[in-house]
């Protein structure tokens, strides 16, 4: 009897399913103001705490610039650098352990730090500071990125190198990539499938960029 009676209070339970609906993406509001976000918006960076906040316009003009304040707006637009110069052995002088990385001047550390993605997340290497400023010397565009916001990333996991002036968030978006495709000791074929997607994707928008 017990039986009959759960048979029967589960098919009960799949008809009410069919008319209950599936909930509404929650819309992105800033994170300031608590106003609504189209899905293209303005993002700051939370200085303290390094976490990449979502905000619209009119609250993100507040923060353009200004370095002593606790958010800091973040560019949009990434930049292709195609006469980057770096060679295989000022890359190796720089100690990093992948052949992905990103560089960005920290205004809390008062220097160039090095990052790197991992399926662990964010991971920071010791940086050769006397390696780096002789590639610095030879690319000066490396003087004109925002502090904090910009960083160069650097792709030459395969022989076509590729180097960006990238929005941080767009870092923090390879670091995501890479963390929730990899699978076993090498990642698998479908992170570096992602990871290319990535890349395509800032070349197109770089170019978009120049064009206009």
């Amino acid at each position: 009897m017990s039986t009959a009676t759960g048979t029967v209070a589960q098919g009960s339970l799949a008809t009410l399913r069919k008319f209950v609906r599936t909930p509404r993406p929650q819309a992105e509001v800033c994170e300031l103001c608590a106003k609504s976000l189209e899905p293209l918006h303005q993002h700051l960076l939370e200085l303290d705490k390094r976490r990449v906040t979502c905000a619209c316009d009119a609250c993100a003009i507040l923060f353009d610039g200004n370095a002593r304040q606790r958010f800091r707006r973040i560019p949009r637009d990434p930049r292709q650098l195609r006469d980057f110069l770096m060679d295989d052995q000022e890359w190796e002088s720089l100690l990093i352990p992948i052949n992905l990385a990103f560089f960005t001047h920290s205004s809390a550390a008062g220097r160039v730090v090095a990052q790197y993605p991992s399926p662990g997340g964010v991971m920071e290497s010791t940086l050769d500071l006397h390696s780096w400023s002789a590639i610095a010397e030879r690319n000066p565009v490396l003087q004109q990125f925002e502090p904090d916001v910009e960083a160069l990333l650097v792709n030459r996991v395969s022989e076509n190198r590729l180097y960006f002036r990238a929005p941080i968030d767009q870092c923090f978006r390879l670091v995501g990539i890479l963390r929730t495709n990899w699978h076993g000791l090498s990642g698998g074929t479908q992170v570096w499938r992602e990871i290319d997607r990535f890349f395509n994707e800032l070349a197109h928008a770089s170019g978009e960029q120049r064009g206009a």
